[in-house]
């Protein structure tokens, strides 16, 4: 399972697409900027296409936007009147350049770009079956298992949004997605509405993102969220929308709010910081103690510790100072050199904690062995007591929908009891948000959310077949090698 230094979850992709009616903005600087502002969701890899009348090309690689788009690229890329841009995470299709998005597609009916935020929970089913058939697949990841089922659907239909329309029959799990064809941009949202997705305006134009942030980036206006199930297609003819598949029970997943969505977004009517406040004051209710002082994990634990501070009276404080220039390229795999990264990134601030009881916040736990060392460096700064409080409940189970939780086995909740988990991290107390809190965090929401890494109980099926792809792993490895 996948995790950075702080053994954080990675949320797959971020996604942006720009229409304008005419060629009065440059739309790749436009989606440059977007993206930086979505970088947080991925780090692996990032590119753009740009629609240069009709004319589909792009720019993808294996990095971070800083490292991918120089100032000599940026300038090589044709103008034009549309773009899309896509950051990436995989939890489907390896680390490598072919897993880069946008995904570019060539066929007898056109060009088509596609920036993919989600995950499939059929396809593997699909991608046997239109290999089958007689497709190639030129990447591991489950977007391109979309983009076939648009394409294919494209050469019977009567318009790009119908063909988007008629593979979203087929296509299950989690997507948001980002499509341009020689002449639109469509903004899509699965039915559940797992991820989130927004539409704004620009001058002279419209933008979606996966985050209102974005807009906010490039002085877009928020306008309204792309529903679960709607298809929307810009065009010249403006927004127009096709609500056939809406209707269904919706279950975005709750994590968006609790982590992997930046604080200053608006998701679906509520404030990402205004709800990680809220799980803050709900932990202090539900777990009081006797404290000095309230401090987050930067960053993931400043809002909720900010919360827990208020709705306690305890004082909050700065307890660490966050090196921002560790780049991705130094953190090194393995769990001692992991651990060593944790002290060169976070620094204490003693006099913050020098002999008091402190109360200590982040978002969640995954393995335990980081927060251990974390509490570490406050028990060497004098803190006196360390009280764990997490605003999300136990991860005990896989997520399917878009996320690197792959495995039970690498989750401490799920094999080890609450004191065994006190224990091992080292802390006075642990508390963790209840369950029953998840539904009151986005107080403005008018969908449900997906709390299936918490409770076992998934909106839809989960995958029947594993996801990995047999050609990212060696021979000796495959189950069921022909």
């Amino acid at each position: 399972m996948g995790a950075d230094i702080f053994g954080k979850l990675h949320e797959e992709c971020g996604v942006f697409g720009i229409y304008m009616r005419d060629d009065s903005a440059d739309v790749v600087n436009v989606t440059h900027h977007a993206l930086y502002a979505l970088q947080h969701r991925g780090q692996e890899s990032c590119g753009i296409a740009v629609n240069d009348d009709g004319v589909i090309t792009g720019h993808m690689d294996t990095g971070l936007l800083s490292e991918v788009f120089t100032e000599d690229i940026l300038r090589k890329l044709p103008r034009g009147r549309m773009a899309i841009g896509h950051c990436r995470y995989g939890t489907t299709g390896g680390q490598s350049r072919e897993n880069a998005q946008p995904l570019v597609i060539r066929h007898i009916k056109g060009g088509m770009a596609l920036a993919h935020n989600g995950n499939l929970t059929n396809a593997a089913e699909l991608r046997e079956s239109f290999e089958l058939d007689g497709a190639i697949f030129r990447t591991t990841s489950d977007s391109e298992v979309i983009a076939y089922a648009i394409t294919r659907e494209r050469l019977g239909a009567k318009s790009i949004e119908e063909a988007v329309s008629r593979a979203m029959d087929k296509v299950k799990g989690a997507y948001s997605l980002a499509v341009m064809s020689p002449r639109k941009l469509i903004a899509v949202r699965d039915p559940i509405g797992f991820r989130p997705l927004c539409i704004g305006e620009i001058e002279g134009g419209w933008v979606v993102a996966s985050e209102s942030c974005a807009l906010d980036a490039i002085g877009a206006k928020f306008l309204r969220d792309v529903e679960p199930g709607e298809i929307v297609t810009i065009s010249d003819k403006g927004l127009e929308s096709d609500r056939s598949h809406c209707g269904h029970a919706t279950a975005e997943c709750v994590f968006e709010f609790i982590y992997f969505a930046r604080p200053d977004s608006v998701i679906d009517g509520s404030c990402v910081h205004t709800a990680r406040l809220r799980a803050g004051a709900f932990l202090a209710l539900e777990h009081p103690v006797q404290a000095d002082v309230v401090i987050g994990v930067p960053d993931s634990g400043l809002d909720a510790a900010l919360g827990y501070a208020k709705q306690s009276g305890i004082p909050y404080g700065v307890g660490f100072v966050k090196s921002k220039y560790i780049g991705r390229t130094f953190i090194q795999p393995g769990q001692a050199r992991r651990e060593d990264a944790v002290r060169i990134k976070l620094n204490t601030i003693a006099s913050t904690v020098r002999g008091k009881r402190v109360i200590l916040v982040d978002d969640s736990i995954v393995r335990g062995t980081t927060i251990a060392r974390i509490v570490g460096l406050l028990r060497e700064a004098g803190a006196t007591e360390v009280h764990a409080r997490l605003s999300a409940p136990p991860f005990r189970y896989p997520c399917y929908f878009g996320t690197d939780i792959d495995s039970s086995d690498n989750l401490i909740a799920y094999n080890h009891s609450l004191e065994e988990i006190r224990e091992m991290i080292g802390v006075d107390t642990l508390g963790y948000l209840n369950v029953d809190y998840l539904d009151k965090l986005a107080d403005n929401s008018h969908i449900g959310f997906c709390k299936g890494c918490f409770t076992g109980e998934y909106p839809c099926d989960p995958p029947c077949r594993a996801q990995k792809s047999k050609f990212e792993q060696k021979i000796s490895r495959r189950e069921d090698d022909e």
